[in-house]
């Protein structure tokens, strides 16, 4: 085991060569979890005691943070299809100018964030939280409102779509304002999915017209607290990586994908702009041998040495599916 100390992943973020090797994720997944902390989480109702156990396996795997929600706040929407073949119009609510104003929006202030005071104490010396939102602007609105539909309605109702994302946007902002207050949160992860393989959900056009000035004003009102912002979207995001640098002015961007483009390239188009997390390719850690892991993950590393900015994991998340033995060869090589 080592002492987490938070100060190496700050240095990662401001692109700055960190005193040991480091680890992001955004979230590994229980089987994991109980592994690591030695816990079983079956029996446990209570939530913090789920996220002590969650605190417990990242400190125990070697991460300097462990990745929360700050609150219960969300918008709720209609039924979605847990199946591999759910649709991005599964739970549509919001279809017109009646339905959005007759939508019952959610008040961030509402919410109890006293998870984030209370969890101080079950952290160890040198460990801080890192909270992430309730999906981004771009996804609640898609889950409001339908993908098709809101393709659609860019081009018949763009005020509404306007006002649509507005309702989205400043909750979500007020919610990071309030998570970004708290002593013991470290970074906060605005998530949020923006990209096919090939390209955008949306034209970069549309995309800057209405989702990235909202996570402008995420960025800003994070870096109000003196705090990292850590952008984590999946998708082929090549034709916005400037904005996502130079506009909205993230200090790190997660999830990076083989097929789109490998982190060692990545790294090397954008390192010292902005620090680039993860990036070992999840198809890559389920399928290769845990010796051919471990050679991709110490020559990342050792691209990495002299330069900074850099800290491994996976390019998405470790969900149920990987195998244990797959992970722990990845982390292993930064013991």
């Amino acid at each position: 085991m080592r002492r987490p100390d938070f100060i190496n992943l700050l240095k990662v973020l401001h692109c700055e060569i960190p005193d040991r090797p480091t680890l992001f994720e955004f979230f590994l997944n229980q089987s994991l979890y109980e592994k690591l902390a030695g816990q079983s989480m079956a029996a446990v109702q209570e939530p913090l005691e789920r996220i002590r156990i969650m605190i417990k396996a990242f400190e125990n795997a070697g991460y300097d943070y462990a990745t929360i929600h700050g609150s219960d706040f969300s918008f709720p929407h209609g039924e979605v299809r847990q199946i591999a073949t759910r649709s991005l119009n599964d739970g549509s609510v919001i279809k017109s100018r009646t339905d959005f104003e007759n939508y019952e929006w959610p008040d961030p202030d509402s919410f109890d964030y006293s998870r984030l005071e209370k969890l101080g104490s079950d952290l160890p010396d040198g460990m801080k939280l890192i909270v992430y939102g309730p999906g981004g602007v771009l996804e609640n609105v898609i889950q409001l409102v339908g993908y098709d539909s809101l393709c659609y309605m860019i081009y018949e109702d763009p005020v509404l779509v306007q006002d649509i994302f507005g309702a989205v946007g400043s909750r979500l902002v007020r919610y990071y304002e309030i998570c970004a207050a708290y002593d013991t949160v470290g970074a906060l992860i605005s998530n949020d999915d923006w990209g096919f393989k090939s390209q955008t959900m949306l034209s970069p056009e549309h995309l800057r017209k209405f989702v990235f000035p909202w996570h402008k004003r995420i960025v800003e009102t994070i870096h109000k607290f003196g705090k990292p912002a850590i952008l984590h979207s999946c998708g082929n995001l090549i034709e916005v990586m400037d904005d996502i640098i130079e506009d909205m002015g993230y200090d790190a961007k997660h999830s990076f994908e083989d097929a789109i483009m490998p982190v060692e390239e990545a790294y090397e188009r954008w390192s010292g702009r902005i620090a680039i997390l993860g990036g070992i390719d999840l198809d890559f850690v389920c399928r290769a041998a845990p010796e051919e892991i471990k050679q991709r993950c110490r020559a990342m590393l050792k691209r990495a040495e002299k330069r900074g900015g850099y800290a491994l994991g996976t390019g998405n998340s470790v969900p149920e599916y990987v195998p244990h033995d797959k992970y722990f060869a990845m982390i292993s090589v930064i013991h």
